[in-house]
């Protein structure tokens, strides 16, 4: 489906507003991008808020190689479908009538939406569209909406406004966001116009919990998103016509605004939570990539698998970035943390994953006892459970791997954190020891480079891990990621 928008007599001035969304393919080797799947997007009447014109096209990538290595997914978009669809080359035109000179929404755009239309037109050798003003939902709505729709994915959102469940299509998700934007412009109108009755603190998320193994579901069915047909007629408006303290104007980022501000930059960010867990970036792939953290300086806070009470294990949403809330793991209310010795290394550092940054995402994969394994399986029930109760449709990863072929072994993943300094080199957020038979010494790093890894953490060396629990839910996929503060390599 597509269609033509003329520009407004006054002047020039495209004033709708562009709800757009992308579906993409997930790097899986080191110095592969990100490729476009299907494009989705409404134009919006800023005073109506009523759709006027919506388009959506699957994509078929250049890499051949994104469509050979692309995974069934449940949303119907597949190997077959995308195979067929035309190329960005042949939708530029059109993706750029639509974008160019308008308003720019939609939920983490700055952060990924945007990136991936400015690599696909650079890749063809084209300039890009230009926005106005930015509308990210994810980013303004945690402002006001953190404590109330648990962790501020769209998912969250539409349960939070029963709106339905999240398909994972780029039209139905931008619909999707268009009402969440409207019900979230009512509340602000609501808590303006009657401060006195409509307080923030009056607002009850269905999501919120104290700290306790299970949070209450929504009780109210979700409805489906109208699809109505859009109007044969636009109705355009100049914004310097809206009232001053219109909703959906204090929603809208102008584009000098965003010029100022690093959305990658997490430094002005303080550690929310009085522990030692990984503060990781917000950023849609779920990297390991933080600018706060520091690794252990000594063992407090860390235990032994063997010291561990299952029955006190809990777990609780906690606030994390930008008021957005996570799962944490507690045991007897202390953030969870062990310190596990003499664990075999099964598999040295992989670098088969890369962040938005092109750096490799390291780890290594240990022999899990039976102690550790008694631990980390109760932590995956608990934290499963309060997963699937807050309505995440997402796939539980359990983070014990049997590997039958290996005699059945357990086997347990230690991420190796990547920290960015100032001066955006990168540094290890694990800290490495080396163990002799003169003592213990800590080993310094020039630079970051992972093959200087690879000899001291190959497979059959001994280590003794000192490490922290931190949940993620990202691309239908959830589970919980063991996050190495600190490593001491032992002697063969």
């Amino acid at each position: 489906m597509s269609f033509v928008v003329e520009n407004n007599d006054d002047g020039g001035k495209r004033t709708e507003i562009a709800f757009f969304d992308l579906e993409t393919t997930m790097p899986t080797r080191p110095g592969q991008g990100y490729a476009i799947l299907e494009f989705g997007s409404i134009l919006v009447c800023p005073r109506k808020l009523v759709e006027l014109h919506s388009y959506s096209t699957l994509v078929k990538p250049i890499d051949p190689i994104h469509i050979s290595t692309l995974s069934a997914r449940p949303n119907g978009i597949t190997h077959q479908a995308v195979s067929s669809a035309p190329s960005f080359h042949h939708l530029a035109h059109q993706i750029f009538d639509i974008l160019d000179g308008r308003i720019w929404a939609g939920h983490n755009i700055l952060r990924f939406d945007c990136k991936r239309i400015d690599e696909a037109f650079a890749e063809i050798g084209r300039p890009p569209p230009q926005p106005t003003g930015f509308i990210d939902t994810l980013h303004l709505l945690t402002k006001r909406f953190g404590k109330r729709a648990g962790d501020m994915k769209m998912a969250s959102l539409a349960n939070y406004f029963s709106l339905g469940r999240q398909t994972h299509r780029s039209l139905d998700d931008v619909r999707m966001n268009l009402e969440v934007v409207k019900h979230c412009a009512t509340v602000l109108f609501l808590e303006s116009s009657l401060p006195d009755i409509f307080t923030p603190n009056n607002w009850i998320s269905p999501n919120a919990t104290t700290r306790s193994r299970s949070i209450a579901k929504s009780s109210s069915p979700g409805s489906e998103i109208n699809k109505r047909s859009p109007p044969s007629r636009l109705e355009l408006q100049d914004p310097a016509e809206f009232p001053q303290n219109h909703p959906i104007l204090s929603l809208i980022t102008s584009t000098e605004e965003v010029s100022d501000t690093d959305a990658s930059n997490m430094s002005p960010l303080s550690e929310s939570l009085k522990t030692k867990s990984l503060q990781v970036d917000v950023s849609v792939d779920e990297t390991l990539m933080c600018a706060g953290y520091e690794a252990c300086s000594d063992d407090a806070g860390f235990l032994d698998p063997n010291q561990i009470s299952l029955a006190y294990i809990s777990a609780s949403f906690v606030p994390w970035l930008y008021g957005i809330q996570r799962i944490q793991l507690f045991h007897n209310d202390v953030p969870m943390q062990l310190h596990c010795p003499c664990l075999r290394v099964r598999y040295g550092i992989s670098t088969k994953f890369l962040d938005n940054n092109g750096r490799a995402k390291l780890n290594v994969v240990v022999d899990a006892p039976l102690s550790l394994c008694r631990v980390l399986e109760a932590c995956d029930r608990i934290a499963k459970e309060f997963s699937v109760e807050s309505d995440s449709s997402s796939e539980w990863k359990d983070v014990v791997s049997v590997n039958k072929g290996y005699f059945g072994n357990p086997t347990a993943r230690l991420h190796i954190p990547t920290v960015v300094n100032e001066d955006n080199t990168a540094r290890y957020g694990t800290e490495i020891y080396q163990k002799e038979a003169s003592g213990v010494t800590q080993l310094v790093f020039s630079k970051f480079d992972p093959a200087e890894l690879q000899p001291l953490l190959k497979p059959g060396t001994f280590v003794d891990a000192f490490f922290s629990f931190e949940t993620y839910d990202f691309q239908q996929n959830a589970g919980i990621r063991l996050i190495a503060h600190k490593l001491i390599v032992l002697p063969m």
